[in-house]
């Protein structure tokens, strides 16, 4: 019986290509993806909370690149935060479900929203919620920080951890394949 190819060896491969052509939505998590799983709850003298999340500079460049390359982008999460509703409208992307523990729903919503196939779609994940949607998509991502489970369903593990770069990554590898990168390169320092 043939071994299974670890995640990063598949990461060069021409089906990892083949599959980053197609996408033209790129969806993911929040905490553990575009942050580094951290949550931080500040108290306050009236007895509340506020939540602070931390958000890479790479990451937003790169989803700004994502948009000028024509894909659209959006975010899946499980929690409800205003820092994410304030990065993602600061990076100008289309979808944002916050407060969905189930994902699928959401997801599902946003392909018809976006009248796109599960195979245009590409979905970055580190945890055990976002493996209904990874196991749809055309291409899952899994940023190197993820558990083992979702590792394996991935078609394309990043170097770099999330809340690190590893959405930049991403986004990177899937502009490079589909033949843009230089385009959107030249954009961008214009």
């Amino acid at each position: 019986m043939k071994t299974p190819m670890p995640p990063r060896s598949r990461n060069r491969s021409s089906a990892f290509a083949d599959r980053a052509r197609r996408i033209r939505l790129l969806l993911m998590d929040v905490d553990g993806v575009l942050t580094d799983g951290r949550i931080y709850l500040q108290s306050l003298p009236d007895g509340t909370a506020e939540e602070m999340k931390v958000f890479h500079a790479h990451d937003g460049a790169g989803l700004k690149l994502a948009r000028a390359a024509g894909l659209r982008t959006g975010v899946i999460t499980g929690r409800d935060s205003a820092a994410t509703s304030r990065r993602a409208r600061e990076v100008g992307m289309d979808f944002v479900s916050q407060k969905r523990a189930e994902k699928l729903p959401a997801y599902e919503q946003i392909l018809r929203e976006a009248r796109v196939r599960d195979a245009e779609v590409a979905y970055i994940g580190d945890d055990l919620p976002d493996l209904p949607v990874l196991e749809r998509v055309g291409l899952a991502i899994a940023v190197d920080n993820a558990v083992p489970e979702v590792k394996r369903a991935a078609h394309f593990v990043t170097r770099r951890r999330g809340g690190e770069g590893a959405v930049r990554e991403a986004i990177e590898a899937i502009l490079r394949a589909r033949g843009s990168w230089h385009e959107v390169i030249a954009k961008a320092r214009a």
